[in-house]
């Protein structure tokens, strides 16, 4: 199945992330800051990223606008995966590079039919 990157500062959201992913066949890796999400989707070139945005350093929203400006990484679709659920914050993230975006917590279904979408492009 797909490689799947999660950028999350949370062990308890990379955890239940994971599990839903590699239930399904995915390959799962993680990173738990912005700079490091960007260092590894640069190394692994991911077929997609899960992206949290509160995040200490850089966020999810710079790590995002870093990752679609980024040429190795610019074709690789950004999720957002976040507990911030305003309109404002789901405008911002598109503007950002982001393709989608989901409010935590996730449910699973909702979660395989989102990154189902950009996984099938």
């Amino acid at each position: 199945m797909a490689r799947i990157l999660i950028v999350d500062d949370s062990p308890t959201e990379i955890h239940a992330l994971r599990k839903m992913l590699e239930k399904h066949g995915h390959s799962v890796t993680t990173a738990g800051s912005g700079e490091a999400g960007i260092a590894a989707a640069k190394e692994q070139v991911p077929d997609l990223i899960l992206m949290d945005v509160v995040m200490p350093g850089l966020n999810g929203f710079q790590a995002t606008r870093q990752l679609a400006r980024a040429q190795e990484t610019a074709h690789v679709p950004v999720v957002v995966v976040s507990t911030k659920d305003q309109a404002t914050d789901r405008v911002w993230a598109m503007r950002q590079g982001a393709r989608d975006y989901l409010t935590k917590p996730v449910a699973e279904k909702n979660l395989l039919d989102t990154i189902g979408k950009y996984l099938a492009a």
